[in-house]
C-alpha cells in the first residue's frame, strides 16, 4: 500500500463511481462479444493479435503475455479460434519452432464489427471515465 493515510467518504465514494463506470464497459464489451459469438476472451485475443505494437500477428507466449492467462490456456484458446477460423497459425520463415498466431479475413471482419462498437461506446463514456480518472490522479475528492 503506497500510503497509510485513511481514505474519506468522498474518496470510497469515489473510487466506487471510478469501479462502477469501468464494470459497465467491461459488461458492454462482455456482451458485445457474445453478440458476434464468441466469448469475452476471444474477443480480447483478437484485439490482442490486431493491436500488438509492430506487427499484425503474435507468437502464442506473447498472447499469454497481452492475456495475462497462462501459456497453455493460451494454447487452448487459439485452438478454439482456429476452429472457428477467426485465427491461422503461421510457422517463422526463420526459426521453424517459432509459430505466429495471425487473424484470418473472417477474424479481421469480426474484430473490426466488435471494435467499431467498442469505440462508439467509449466515445460515449469516456469523458465520464476520464473525469473520475483525472480526480483520483489528482487526489480531488
Amino acid at each position: 500500500m503506497a500510503s497509510s493515510k485513511k481514505l474519506s467518504k468522498a474518496e470510497y465514494e469515489l473510487l466506487a463511481s471510478f469501479r462502477f463506470a469501468l464494470r459497465r464497459f467491461l459488461r458492454f464489451s462482455e456482451d458485445a462479444a457474445h453478440g458476434a459469438g464468441l466469448t469475452p476472451q476471444q474477443n480480447q485475443a483478437l484485439l490482442a493479435i490486431k493491436g500488438f505494437p509492430g506487427r499484425d500477428r503474435v507468437t502464442i507466449g506473447e498472447l499469454a503475455e497481452r492475456l495475462q492467462v497462462a501459456h497453455h490456456s493460451a494454447v487452448g484458446l487459439v485452438d478454439r479460434l482456429a476452429a472457428e477460423k477467426l485465427v491461422a497459425r503461421e510457422p517463422s520463415e526463420e526459426d521453424r519452432r517459432c509459430v505466429f498466431i495471425a487473424l484470418t479475413r473472417h477474424g479481421e471482419d469480426v474484430l473490426e464489427k466488435l471494435a467499431s462498437a467498442h469505440r462508439t461506446q467509449l466515445r460515449r463514456i469516456g469523458p465520464e471515465i476520464l473525469s473520475l480518472l483525472g480526480r483520483l490522479a489528482d487526489g480531488d475528492e
